[in-house]
């Protein structure tokens, strides 16, 4: 019997009246796998893991921080799914990293190894769809769904071929620029995610700067979801226990179960 995909699964729960949660944390940061099975257990439906990287172009000042650290206390992509093959989140997990990395470790060799850790799906948001030739190769024929991104200025025309192309769920960003907390996310998030809507029936998921659980029920409004990564991670810089971290989760998740 094949292993759902993460699309299917998310199909699923969509079917079921549910909105979609998927947090991010940076992978080799103190104990980041007791935060992932926190995560998970508080109702996370899929799990985004940054693998980290020396330039992370898309991160803002709080995930760059947390991806220092973690490179300074020895980080490497080997280390980081070394650590997942002995978690059992159960639910999906994204690898999420830049394209620098694969090309060292290989499109096939990386591909095979997210797949041995039991990563299900990637995110590499500095490949553009058209360039993913060589990657997607390697990784459609493992099982890794790659998750394509769309923001505010994509064109429509532009915007079809990354709901076609994409798998798992479409990434929409709500706010040009880089991730991070914002006070208010405004209005651009919602026409997104009514515009991907229009192309497909792919699972939508809104990102970046969603941190409150208003926020959260704010973007997965017109969306099936959000993904909360910044305010994740900010809490983790500053120590906060698996514990601690369960509850903010958990807090997303009831705020998305409200009818």
């Amino acid at each position: 019997m094949s292993t759902p995909t993460i699309e299917d699964r998310f199909r699923q729960l969509r079917g079921q009246g549910r909105k979609l949660l998927v947090p991010y944390l940076t992978g080799g940061l103190g104990p980041w796998t007791e935060h992932l099975r926190a995560m998970a257990d508080a109702g996370a439906d899929a799990i985004e893991v940054g693998i980290p990287f020396s330039d992370p172009a898309m991160d803002g000042p709080v995930i760059q921080q947390a991806s220092e650290l973690a490179l300074q206390q020895g980080t490497t992509p080997g280390s980081v799914l070394a650590d997942l093959r002995g978690v059992d989140a159960g639910v999906p997990l994204v690898a999420m990293t830049y394209y620098n990395l694969v090309f060292h470790m290989g499109d096939e060799r990386m591909a095979g190894e997210l797949h041995d850790a039991g990563v299900t799906g990637v995110v590499l948001p500095d490949v553009p769809m058209e360039e993913q030739g060589p990657w997607r190769a390697a990784a459609d024929p493992a099982g890794i769904e790659t998750i394509l991104m769309a923001g505010p200025i994509t064109p429509d025309d532009r915007l079809a071929r990354v709901c076609e192309q994409s798998r798992g769920y479409i990434y929409g960003v709500n706010l040009m620029g880089i991730t991070g907390e914002r006070a208010s996310l405004g209005e651009q998030g919602a026409v997104l995610a009514k515009r991907i809507k229009a192309f497909t029936d792919k699972p939508v998921l809104m990102g970046f700067g969603v941190s409150t659980p208003e926020q959260a029920v704010e973007v997965a409004a017109e969306s099936d979801g959000a993904i909360v990564g910044t305010a994740v991670v900010r809490r983790i810089l500053a120590g906060e226990s698996p514990e601690q971290l369960h509850a903010y989760i958990a807090s997303l998740r009831t705020a998305l179960d409200q009818p």
